[in-house]
């Protein structure tokens, strides 16, 4: 790869990197074919993007964000793929049911939302994070479940009131 063709590749990372707030880093090694193209269709499915990527490149990318990667380039040993997620659990999830399987993909670390995430130990809290739709839609759930006891009574006491009068 000449020094041009890897500014061009960092350019290109920075700019993904730029357009997500969620990126996961696994090691995807040792994966054979049929399990790398069930990854990738996996993936691909659940509005993922899944790409390997040259970790000198993706330190580069990322020294080169505005986002603060903190300790995050610390994991970019060995092999590496990034996914790129708009919701902050889906990544996680895909791994853990891959991992069902094998022991790849092996989770690195995470930036999600402005946090840092290292260490493969942390997967299943990942897995187990509630999307945004999911807060709104508990939240939307809880106002609305005072409302709908006040209309319940209001109902249930015009209905008495209708009973006694006949």
């Amino acid at each position: 790869m000449t020094r041009e063709e890897k500014s061009i590749a960092i350019e290109d990372l920075t700019a993904k990197l730029a357009e997500s707030n969620i990126i996961y880093i696994a090691d995807t090694s040792g994966l054979n074919a049929e399990t790398t193209s069930n990854l990738r269709r996996a993936c691909f499915k659940a509005g993922i993007k899944l790409e390997v990527v040259k970790n000198t490149l993706l330190e580069k990318a990322m020294e080169a964000s505005a986002n603060d990667y903190g300790d995050l380039p610390s994991v970019l040993k060995g092999n590496s793929s990034i996914f790129i997620a708009d919701i902050a659990n889906a990544p996680a999830k895909i791994i853990k049911d891959f991992r069902k399987k094998s022991e790849k993909p092996a989770f690195k670390g995470a930036y999600i939302n402005g946090e840092i995430y290292i260490g493969d130990n942390l997967l299943d809290s990942l897995a187990s994070l509630k999307s945004k739709e999911e807060v709104i839609g508990e939240i939307i759930g809880l106002l609305q479940s005072p409302a709908k006891r006040i209309i319940s009574a209001l109902l249930n006491n015009a209905e008495q009131k209708g009973e006694a009068a006949e």
